[in-house]
């Protein structure tokens, strides 16, 4: 029994030793492997700073430069982990922790594909100097101001103040307008008037009111108008000019304006803006003696 505790009592001591002399050999790597894992903290700070500077002057999304900023910090401090179990020659683990990222990162990948998506696509967009927040733009079918370009979305305000958030992906995807890389819009107006009405009157008025009404219409010749059709109750016309806009908005308010001084002159001028008339035709004719008739019996019961 003493033997067995001498031999086990040996085995532990050998043990102990290899294990203290390994951790001896070893001590140089891993004061080296501590210092770099150090270093990379510190680099990861000042690289996180450096990112956010840089990032900001190009980006006005906050979301998007802390992004970038993140994405850069791990990226540092990874490189100093791989860097200090590599000094520490535990090369198994640094394969197993690598492999373990692709598999993790293939599942996450995979289970967030429209949200990742969505991401990248907000990252591609916040870089887009011709998309910036305050443009009036129009795209998936729906029409307004930029408010914000993030991560998660892209934030529309209609006309009628209602916020509209689309997915990044679709407005990469999909067509766009952007009305305020423009400083110049033009308004169309199409109307008609009554087949009795002098047409080369109706439209030297037309012109002529336009150019009166804005001033960046400079003469009655830079408005073009031409007639269209012989409507069903009208000759319609369609009447086209420039306007200083860079939203849809603008637009809207000129188109108003016009209609309100054009409807002026009109009356003015006796003009008329004829309504659509219908005309209802009976091919049977009515018995006026059995109509006479029939109300007769009815008012006697």
């Amino acid at each position: 029994m003493k033997n067995q505790l001498e031999t086990a009592f040996n085995l532990l001591s050998e043990k102990l030793q290899g294990w203290l002399n390994t951790f001896i050999e070893i001590l140089p790597n891993l004061a080296i492997a501590i210092t770099v894992l150090f270093a990379s903290y510190f680099t990861a700070k000042y690289v996180n700073k450096l990112v956010i500077k840089l990032v900001s002057k190009k980006v006005e999304q906050k979301s998007i430069t802390n992004i970038v900023a993140r994405i850069a910090t791990v990226i540092v401090v990874s490189t100093g982990i791989f860097v200090a179990l590599g000094i520490l020659n535990l090369s198994k683990t640094l394969t197993t922790l690598i492999t373990g990222a692709g598999v993790i990162g293939l599942v996450v990948g995979l289970a967030l594909q429209g949200t990742l998506s969505n991401t990248i696509a907000g990252i591609i967009l916040s870089f887009r100097k011709k998309i910036q927040t305050g443009n009036w733009v129009e795209t998936n079918g729906f029409s307004g101001e930029v408010m914000d370009i993030n991560l998660k979305g892209f934030v529309i305000k209609e006309a009628d103040n209602n916020l509209v958030i689309i997915p990044n992906k679709d407005i990469l995807e999909k067509p766009l307008k952007n009305y305020s890389l423009t400083t110049r819009m033009r308004v169309m107006l199409e109307c008609g008037v009554g087949y009795e009405s002098d047409l080369d009157l109706v439209e030297a008025l037309t012109k002529q009111t336009i150019a009166n009404t804005f001033s960046q219409v400079k003469e009655a010749n830079e408005v073009e108008f031409y007639y269209t059709e012989f409507g069903g109750s009208s000759i319609n016309y369609l009447c086209r000019f420039w306007i200083d806009s860079e939203n849809a908005l603008e637009r809207l308010k000129s188109k108003s304006k016009a209609i309100i001084e054009i409807k002026k002159a009109y009356d003015k001028e006796n003009i008329n803006i004829p309504f659509p008339i219908r005309t209802l035709q009976f091919d049977n004719k009515l018995s006026f003696e059995n109509s006479n008739a029939h109300q007769e019996e009815f008012s006697k019961n």
